[in-house]
């Protein structure tokens, strides 16, 4: 039943309005609880966007599947991997991006990689949110179209079960779900080497890394049947009514699963994408219900939908704007130790406007967000008011 579902769009551009959000606080020091990533084991709202998208991504490909599968297999095959190709190499032009970077107070090329003054090796980091979208899609495009939809629940299952048992096999006795006993750190740093892993836990570790790309396939392959289902059963209670049961039931088996492997997105655990699964299933279905059902849309939903039809560009551009903007360098202060200490324009923004209008810090910082959020809407409200789509 080919039927247009409206809801389905907001939905993935109120997932990219959210992650503009978490990823462009004023400043990372003052940000509210539910704003931020769970330490390690848990979850938290900010740890819902990207299996969101990961979610709405399956979903879109339940929308296009039947028309490659008619192209043939040679139209598939070369579709999926020339957008795989796009993808992934759009996230390592992003991390490598702006391609210049201030040393000693001189602008330099940023090498592939490099030595501080210090003496520590850095590298432009090989994996990142994109390149996992790229990944992941283009696994679970390939189990769809050859292995069929019972095969896709197959292999789910499968892939789930398989990297639980990789994780407590092959990691550290005593705690294999822990930042240091997690083996997949052991295989990022032989294949990419630490230089080109993220850094941001202290250590070289990346969230994105190599060893846990097998959950967010089965997120994909998860938004991909629960898309075809929806156009199935068409616009019926019947179809909304099993959603939330779904959505319910896999959120409860999740949190029942983490007690034994832990939901944690940094290693996203079987147990996370069961669980942010169930939540994502069950948020479409309110969406469904609210604007297929109850037509209750109009201001808020043309809002988050202008995102949803420029997802991957505005992604790219929030991450691009902000390190391009960092090399032009406005003067602040003079440090204690006589050092000239600098901002860049979005941090202007932030220290003279957003700061200053609440004695809680973090109020200033969530404004700065919003603001982001309002300067990128702009511009994809442009963009489609001019019906420019840019997709790869």
């Amino acid at each position: 039943m080919n039927q247009r579902y409206y809801s389905l769009d907001v939905f993935r551009g109120a997932t990219v309005a959210l992650m503009i959000m978490v990823n462009n606080p004023g400043s990372w020091e003052h940000i509210y609880a539910p704003l931020d990533h769970a330490p390690w084991h848990g979850c938290t709202p900010t740890d819902l966007v990207f299996p969101f998208f990961l979610f709405a991504v399956g979903n879109a490909m339940a929308f296009v599947m039947p028309r490659m599968e008619q192209a043939g297999t040679a139209y598939f095959l070369k579709k999926v991997f020339k957008r795989t190709l796009l993808i992934f190499l759009i996230g390592l032009f992003l991390n490598w991006s702006p391609f210049l970077m201030w040393q000693n107070d001189t602008i330099v090329f940023k090498s592939w990689e490099w030595t501080d003054a210090e003496g520590i090796q850095h590298g432009i980091r090989i994996l990142g949110v994109l390149q996992r979208i790229a990944l992941a899609y283009c696994f679970a495009s390939l189990i769809v179209y050859f292995f069929k939809t019972k095969g896709a629940y197959v292999f789910a299952a499968a892939l789930l079960l398989f990297y639980w048992g990789l994780c407590f096999a092959f990691g550290d006795k005593t705690d294999p779900y822990s930042l240091q006993g997690y083996f997949g750190t052991h295989v990022d740093k032989t294949v990419l080497g630490e230089p080109h892993m993220y850094q941001g836990e202290g250590v070289a570790f990346d969230p994105e890394g190599l060893a846990s790309i097998f959950a967010p396939i089965v997120q994909v392959i998860f938004g991909y049947l629960v898309g075809q289902y929806i156009q199935q059963k068409g616009k019926t209670y019947e179809m909304l009514s099993n959603l939330f049961v779904a959505g319910a039931v896999l959120a409860f088996t999740g949190l029942f699963w983490g007690l034994a492997f832990p939901i944690n997105k940094k290693i996203w655990t079987s147990s996370y994408t069961i669980y942010t699964t169930g939540l994502a299933i069950f948020t479409l279905s309110t969406f469904i219900f609210l604007i297929e059902f109850k037509n209750i849309k109009g201001v808020w939903s043309r809002f988050f939908d202008v995102f949803g039809k420029n997802p991957l560009f505005i992604f790219v551009l929030s991450g691009f704007l902000p390190r391009l903007l960092a090399l032009i360098r406005i003067p602040t202060e003079v440090s204690a130790e006589g050092k000239q200490l600098y901002t860049t324009p979005f941090g202007w923004f932030y220290e003279h406007i957003c700061k200053n209008i609440a004695p809680d810090l973090r109020i200033g910082s969530l404004f700065y967000a919003f603001c982001m959020i309002a300067f990128y809407w702009l511009i994809v409200y442009m963009l489609d008011k001019k019906k420019i789509y840019i997709r790869v």
